[in-house]
């Protein structure tokens, strides 16, 4: 479209594109009505530079597990994984650790001056295991073991319901190291940007807490590495730390948490999968005839379901304010881009909707209509 040619090619100039320049009027249109602030979510400097382009306020989500997967990461993420003991885990760690800091200096340099949420790690350990011979040999050759060994400590980690079991802020408090190194990862980036007079704003996010004692162990650490950081850098830096929000318990105890956090988010793909018990994965196999029958609606995965999902939302705002008043609240799950949806989060007095670079766009005229 034009509005790609303009905006994200820029292989046109805006004055010879009349589709652009209606689009663009209708944008500072509604960016005149909205309250609702509208964030992108954003695992590269390229999906930042998109979502800046289409009118994106800051970045919502950034997942720092999809920065694990490239080519040269994934070994070294896999050792971490296989490791024995905490030593062999650092070791691997450390080879990490520079190529997460290149990551957020990328995005803190394209969001110039925009909040930023860094999701720490979330999905269960066994989405990065290998699965070839091949690899699990590779691995061995490095790590100078056996590959029955290496073999058996995947199976190990093998979970009957991953999505369920050793995933999210699990991680941090069982392998504290990980979320120390992504911590270090993300302020040694905002203290070299803060450096070149680029202006930073991270807040730090604890994903899948579900009791207040997860979130305060968890954000002791993150405070302890800034504090270390920050001395040896001789910098002054504010950034922020809060939680995801999709447990349903912690919208039961949203004024506990937010005692302790400054800022929620609601990751609402896991809050329906889990207020619902769909598995979001295979929800495939029986939602067509759910929908045929109108046992439900629509899919609840693409449009909250207001009256059930939607009231934990409403619950865990109207506490965690009452809690902490001016609590900073938004929404980084699927539905942030869904119309219908981002009327519901207007009403429901949330602060912003993250989501993916290309529904920006919609976001911001559905805030409008809202």
């Amino acid at each position: 479209s034009e509005i790609q040619q303009v905006l994200v090619d820029r292989t046109l100039k805006p004055a010879d594109a009349p589709v652009y320049k209606r689009f663009e009027k209708l944008m500072r249109w509604a960016d005149g009505v909205r309250r609702l602030r509208v964030r992108t979510n954003a695992d590269t400097p390229h999906d930042s530079d998109v979502a800046r382009a289409f009118g994106a306020e800051g970045i919502g989500l950034c997942r720092t597990e999809h920065m694990f997967f490239g080519e040269e990461r994934i070994e070294a993420v896999r050792e971490m994984i296989l490791a024995d003991d905490d030593r062999a885990r650092r070791a691997a760690l450390r080879k990490l650790l520079p190529m997460q800091r290149k990551d957020f200096v990328g995005i803190f340099k394209a969001m110039h001056g925009l909040p930023v949420t860094i999701r720490l790690l979330d999905p269960p350990l066994h989405e990065f295991l290998p699965t070839k011979e091949s690899q699990f040999r590779e691995i061995a050759r490095q790590m100078g073991v056996d590959v029955s060994t290496l073999k058996a400590k995947a199976e190990q980690l093998h979970e009957l319901n991953p999505m369920l079991g050793h995933r999210g802020c699990r991680l941090g408090v069982t392998f504290p190291e990980i979320y120390e190194m992504q911590v270090r990862a993300i302020l040694e980036a905002a203290v070299k940007c803060k450096k070149n007079k680029i202006r930073v704003l991270p807040e730090i996010m604890i994903p899948l807490v579900g009791t207040p004692r997860e979130f305060t162990m968890l954000r002791d650490r993150v405070h302890a590495i800034a504090a270390d950081v920050l001395a040896k850098a001789k910098v002054r830096l504010k950034y922020m730390v809060g939680t995801m929000m999709e447990i349903p318990r912690a919208c039961l105890v949203a004024d506990e948490i937010a005692s302790e956090a400054e800022f929620f988010s609601f990751g609402t793909n896991d809050l329906t999968q889990m207020g619902f018990g769909y598995s979001r994965d295979d929800i495939g196999k029986f939602l067509p005839a759910y929908l045929e029958s109108r046992v439900l609606e629509r899919d609840p995965f693409q449009s909250i379901d207001q009256r059930g999902i939607g009231r934990l939302v409403e619950l865990g705002v109207r506490e965690g304010r009452a809690a902490r008043p001016g609590l900073k609240v938004g929404v980084c799950g699927e539905h942030g881009g869904d119309p219908e949806s981002v009327g519901f989060f207007h009403r429901a007095g949330l602060d912003y909707v993250s989501c993916s670079p290309y529904r920006v766009p919609v976001a911001r005229l559905a805030a409008a209509h809202a």
